[in-house]
């Protein structure tokens, strides 16, 4: 009974530890304001590690998300408001760097592709239907005899 008991409080320790979430942020890294290392993680979270590529760098062990995480905090600590630590982020490594790319005349098309291949797949659809529509045209009068002759032949 008590072997069982540790194997479950085992088996509950475990799957507790896997639920948590993977963070790479290192004690040196840490500000000693609790506000602000908030405001760095959060920050932190929206931004993408350009080696890993769909983790933000706070997940991220790759040192390029390291040396980002850093960055961040030293633009916290010298004052720029969370804005501007997006904005200098994305200034030396493009837009790519944001985990969710914020609308603009630059990245319109590529927000706009789902929607305009939905359409033209439904006006390619709604054209084939209407043709095949079309396509049936009323049977003459001599095929109409025709039919009605078989029709009768076979009762």
């Amino acid at each position: 009974m008590r072997e069982r008991l540790l194997s479950l409080l085992v088996a509950l320790v475990l799957s507790l530890a896997a639920a948590a979430p993977a963070v790479a942020v290192q004690p040196d890294e840490i500000l000693a304001d609790p506000e602000l290392e908030t405001r760095a993680r959060e920050l932190s979270s929206q931004l993408r590690c350009m080696v890993c590529q769909n983790q933000s760098i706070d997940d991220s062990e790759a040192e390029l998300a390291r040396d980002l995480r850093l960055l961040v905090r030293d633009r916290i600590e010298a004052g720029d408001t969370d804005q501007e630590v997006i904005d200098y982020v994305v200034s030396r490594y493009g837009e790519f760097v944001l985990l969710k790319p914020q609308l603009s005349a630059r990245n319109a098309l590529l927000w706009a592709t789902p929607l305009l291949l939905l359409l033209c797949g439904g006006l390619l659809a709604f054209m084939a239907f209407r043709r095949h529509a079309h396509a049936a045209t009323p049977l003459s009068v001599e095929e109409e005899a025709v039919l009605e002759k078989i029709l009768k032949e076979g009762d």
